[in-house]
């Protein structure tokens, strides 16, 4: 019998291959082939979850009261530690019954914002680099794309001024994330309060994806979106546990912002899912609770990766920026070479796997990104492996004729 007939929908039909999907079967046959992986490619996080937040959940999980569906917008509770947490850091005002909302993950939270919000053929500028969960979510939706192209020149900032009028007039929705995934870029207040005003002008819905507020380097402070004057009225910010935290598999994410944006988030989640297991959101406001200490242990352990990995990769040829925030060195492939191409040759070549930039948008093409998601031995044996597979960004010399 012939299951031509069953086909899924259109919307399934328009997504690009997913990168990271693809990466994962390759890497299950490098290892079946015996290689010794080193896997620098998702931001997956390494390390243990604080344990003053894996006894929170232990301690949770004993409460029968918890183990019936939660509250569709979470529990009073964790609202409250997401809301003191905003104050804490930006001295935020926000509203803990209608200006927070606990998430499955941001990535859950960002596509479904789309799906509550874009309706077929609404025009969303997104960047390109940018985070998938910023396009797939919209083109899930039905969406048309207008990429912009963000540029090194330009530090890898949205230039608003140069989207034309047309497009800005129609647009419904910007998706933006800074310090960025996966450029590592890192924006000034500044810009801010530039795409808060352009968003207003044009009325715009701004959203700001905020995952790496805590994984600054050297002094630098990410800003919030909601610092900004006025910002509140036309947008909303995602923060996730899963980076600073070491709680990728969690799955405890947040949205704050605008009540009315929110509310409709809200809307379509109780008509898809239950929310997060009360017993794990006992654990993420413990999380949002613990001490600096913590968070400098942890913004010192990337800091010394990435100074690590940028030092070697200049031995090797690289050029590299020292970068202010995230845990990703944003690298420049050899000249000519594309970026899956360079991606699957560093992976043959060397057990060490790195995501092709085009993964991210076609603005992402010519570099890979790094994650710093290994201790420096094991970063060590990767360049070694660079070294001895000749993988370096010296460009070839051109050959030239003697008279």
């Amino acid at each position: 019998m012939s299951l031509d007939w069953i086909t899924p929908a259109d919307r399934l039909r328009t997504l690009p291959p997913y990168v990271f999907a693809r990466l994962d079967e390759l890497k299950a046959r490098a290892r079946e082939q015996g290689l010794d992986l080193i896997d620098l490619g998702m931001g997956n996080p390494d390390g243990a979850t604080p344990q003053p937040v894996v006894d929170a959940a232990k301690i949770a999980l004993q409460d029968p009261a918890n183990h019936g569906y939660p509250p569709f917008e979470g529990t009073a509770s964790f609202r409250r530690a997401i809301t003191n947490w905003y104050h804490r850091r930006y001295s935020v005002d926000l509203d803990p019954e209608a200006e927070a909302l606990p998430l499955l993950g941001s990535k859950e939270g960002l596509t479904h914002l789309a799906l509550a919000y874009i309706n077929p053929g609404d025009l969303v500028l997104v960047p390109s680099p940018a985070y998938p969960a910023h396009f797939r979510g919209p083109l899930i939706a039905g969406a048309r794309i207008h990429s912009l192209i963000l540029k090194p020149e330009n530090h890898w900032l949205i230039d608003v001024s140069a989207i034309p009028e047309a497009i800005a007039r129609e647009a419904k929705i910007l998706y933006f994330n800074y310090p960025s995934n996966p450029t590592a870029a890192t924006a000034p207040r500044e810009f801010f309060e530039e795409i808060v005003a352009f968003a207003r002008h044009y009325e715009i819905i701004l959203v700001h994806d905020l995952c790496y507020a805590e994984l600054a380097f050297d002094g630098y402070q990410p800003t919030s979106l909601l610092e900004i004057p006025g910002a509140k009225e036309i947008g909303v910010e995602f923060h996730t546990l899963s980076k600073t935290y070491n709680m990728a598999g969690w799955r405890v994410g947040f949205v704050v912002g605008n009540r009315h944006i929110i509310q409709g988030l809200r809307t379509l989640k109780t008509n898809l899912d239950y929310g997060i297991f009360s017993a794990l959101q006992s654990a993420a406001e413990k999380a949002l609770q613990l001490p600096d200490v913590y968070l400098h242990e942890v913004q010192a352990r990337y800091r010394t990766r990435r100074d690590f990995l940028i030092q070697g990769l200049g031995e090797l040829g690289w050029s590299i920026p020292k970068t202010e925030a995230t845990m990703y060195l944003w690298v420049p492939c050899p000249p000519g070479v594309g970026s899956t191409d360079f991606a699957l040759s560093v992976l043959q070549q060397t057990g060490v796997v790195v995501t092709p930039g085009n993964a991210f948008g076609s603005g992402g093409e010519g570099y890979v990104r790094i994650s710093l998601i290994a201790e420096c031995d094991r970063l060590g044996e990767a360049l070694q492996r660079f070294k001895q597979a000749n993988i370096c960004f010296q460009p070839q010399p051109v050959a030239t004729s003697s008279d």
